[in-house]
């Protein structure tokens, strides 16, 4: 498993789709997914340390965890089928055992950004992933992934 980071959020530009960008804490790895946009808008919204005065879904389930005396202890972004990505929510709970629960990858990584969990993606998902991406991607959008900077998801994105 490779540990990754929210590098961003940003909109496809040819199909105006929302995009999260994970970028290798300590490679060079890239993995792109395409999401919806309340998830995106969700991530964007901690990414941006906006809060409501009442909780919303992401924070509501992160309140349903602790209150059950357990704790995130990564996702996983553990496999790519027909150009669908599998994750899971990894819980520790109270009792010390551990429980898996599928995930599309948008909701996990919206659960990581909230507890500080690790984001951890299969090393073959991100091969699939660059495979897919040579065949399927177009060379601009290619290009424009490449060219992505830390800077460039300063700017307020409205979903």
């Amino acid at each position: 498993m490779v540990e990754m980071e929210v590098q961003g959020i940003t909109l496809d530009p040819l199909s105006n789709v929302p995009v999260v960008i994970l970028r290798g804490k300590e490679s060079d790895d890239i993995l792109t997914v395409w999401i919806g946009v309340f998830e995106a808008n969700s991530i964007a919204m901690k990414l941006e340390c906006l809060t409501y005065p009442r909780p919303l879904t992401y924070e509501l389930l992160v309140n349903i965890i602790e209150n059950l005396s357990a704790t995130v202890e990564n996702i996983k972004i553990h496999s790519l089928i027909d150009n669908t990505y599998h994750a899971w929510i990894t819980l520790r709970l109270s009792d010390g055992k551990s429980v898996e629960i599928d995930s599309r990858p948008s909701d996990a990584i919206n659960v990581a950004l909230r507890t500080g969990s690790p984001i951890l993606v299969a090393e073959e998902v991100l091969s699939k992933a660059k495979q897919t991406e040579k065949e399927e991607i177009s060379e601009d959008l290619r290009d424009w992934i490449e060219s992505i900077k830390p800077e460039d998801f300063e700017k307020n994105i409205e979903f």
